[in-house]
């Protein structure tokens, strides 16, 4: 199949999954491997057409990030005690730090040994129980100890980067590591959703950036215009995927996204089987 039309075909399965509990790396690992693409070409277009979930999420959160921002020109915010609540530059920084640190270690054997369909399998399940268990975790709970952003403590933030690292793993999810990981740590679900994808986009672009320098040598006019239609196209579905789920997550908990794993992770077992 034509690169473009595969850079098609991806874009719709990223802006899909990206910020849903199911893996968008495993997903495009394994829509990848089905449409008979693979090796340094596709991992490289599977990583860029993040820009476009980026870029939607950046739209949607504009004001927050425009915020930001101005804080820290300005030096504000940079550390909690300048401000007496709200989110800050701080708060991001934490979050992103463990997985930036680690991803930066590991950026080659995650790429040589894990991007395939069988450590997917083991991520999709692993990452489902983790779901179910934030999710037991949460229902135990007397009531949230954050119920927006603007509440979110530094060490919660901490805590939520370091589970974000289990994403690493392709297959885990790392919307579903971040959300499961607030939910752990006392934010309520659409808190916990919202900092998944505020903080998503540091850790998305370094991790872009990243994979663009180390794969410059596999880029060509081709390449490059797959890239351009899988991110204009990943940006208008993770738009729209992003708003639903918003209004989704308020009325849904995380088990239905679990057992999707499961069914997912069952078949692909017995795909790998035959």
């Amino acid at each position: 199949m034509h690169e473009l039309w595969l850079a098609l075909i991806l874009g719709i399965v990223e802006g899909l999954t990206e910020y849903l509990p199911v893996s968008s790396t495993g997903h495009l690992i394994l829509v990848g491997e089905w449409l008979g693409f693979a090796g340094e070409r596709a991992e490289t277009l599977e990583i860029v057409i993040q820009l476009g979930a980026i870029l939607a999420v950046l739209w949607l959160y504009r004001r927050r990030f425009a915020t930001l921002v101005r804080e820290g020109l300005r030096g504000e915010g940079l550390w909690p005690r300048a401000r007496t609540g709200g989110l800050t530059v701080a708060h991001i920084a934490v979050a992103c730090a463990p997985a930036f640190a680690l991803g930066a270690l590991l950026h080659g054997v995650i790429k040589t040994h894990l991007f395939s369909a069988r450590p997917v399998v083991i991520g999709l399940v692993i990452g489902g129980v983790l779901m179910l268990a934030a999710e037991r975790w949460a229902r135990r709970q007397a009531k949230p100890k954050a119920r927006s952003l603007d509440e979110v403590t530094l060490r919660q933030a901490l805590a939520v980067g370091c589970v974000q690292c289990f994403a690493l793993w392709p297959g885990f999810s790392r919307s579903g590591a971040t959300i499961s990981g607030g939910l752990l740590v006392g934010l309520d679900r659409r808190t916990a959703t919202e900092l998944s994808f505020v903080v998503a986009v540091p850790v998305m672009v370094a991790a872009t950036l990243f994979d663009l320098v180390r794969s410059w040598q596999v880029l060509d006019a081709h390449l490059g215009a797959a890239l351009a239609i899988g991110t204009v196209v990943s940006f208008a579905v993770a738009w729209v995927a992003v708003t639903g789920f918003l209004r989704l997550v308020q009325r849904l908990s995380l088990v239905p996204f679990a057992f999707y794993r499961f069914a997912l992770a069952a078949l692909l077992v017995l795909v790998l089987a035959s």
